[in-house]
């Protein structure tokens, strides 16, 4: 199975690319939030890949995140979503965005994503309440855990110890984090993160 490609961009279309490998064009799939993030032709790139084998198929899928390949694996877990919808969901929402949707039980941001009806966008948050993935966007990259601001990880631990959820805290102090900047203290994202959760 291939896990990661580094290389050079060859070409370029709407549902993806051919990564030049050494003289070997291996063509990836990706969602169209990472194609836009990608350099241009000619220029390096790494991309982390998802394997898919079908009886008459082998695709690869791209992804710039440990925390976008997270979403994808996690998004084909609902029934109703293949790699096609999952990529579309990606490009339409960051994981930001998705885990907020989820920790709301949003259905109508869900259903912004093409290919996602009301019934699916539905299926989606109730599916996915209580496996969002541990990496949150703060401040773009997709950080696991582990890697979170102090601040913010300690506002997550606040929240979790009045008795909510981690996708729920994690999307909360997410969104206050964005809202207050990188040095915002505790207190402020425990503040801000227990008013989104009022909504």
């Amino acid at each position: 199975m291939i896990g990661k490609l580094k290389g050079r961009v060859d070409s370029l279309d709407e549902d993806g690319l051919i990564v030049d490998v050494g003289g070997v064009g291996y063509l990836v799939s990706a969602s169209a939030r990472t194609l836009r993030a990608l350099p241009g032709i000619g220029e390096a790139v790494a991309l982390l890949i998802e394997t898919q084998v079908r009886e008459d198929s082998i695709r690869l899928f791209g992804f710039l995140t440990p925390g976008e390949r997270d979403w994808f694996r996690l998004l084909q877990s609902v029934q109703g979503v293949g790699a096609k919808v999952a990529l579309g969901i990606l490009g339409a929402l960051p994981g930001e965005a998705l885990s907020t949707a989820i920790a709301r039980g949003d259905k109508a941001m869900m259903a912004r994503a093409p290919g996602v009806g009301p019934k699916l966008a539905a299926r989606l948050v109730l599916e996915l309440k209580d496996k969002a993935p541990g990496g949150v966007d703060f401040g773009g990259a997709e950080a696991p855990v582990a890697g979170l601001p102090k601040a913010a990880e300690d506002a997550v631990l606040a929240l979790t110890g009045l008795g909510y959820a981690r996708p729920q805290a994690l999307a909360a102090v997410a969104k206050a984090h964005h809202a207050l900047g990188a040095e915002a203290a505790t207190s402020a994202l425990i503040r801000a993160g227990l008013k989104e959760l009022a909504q």
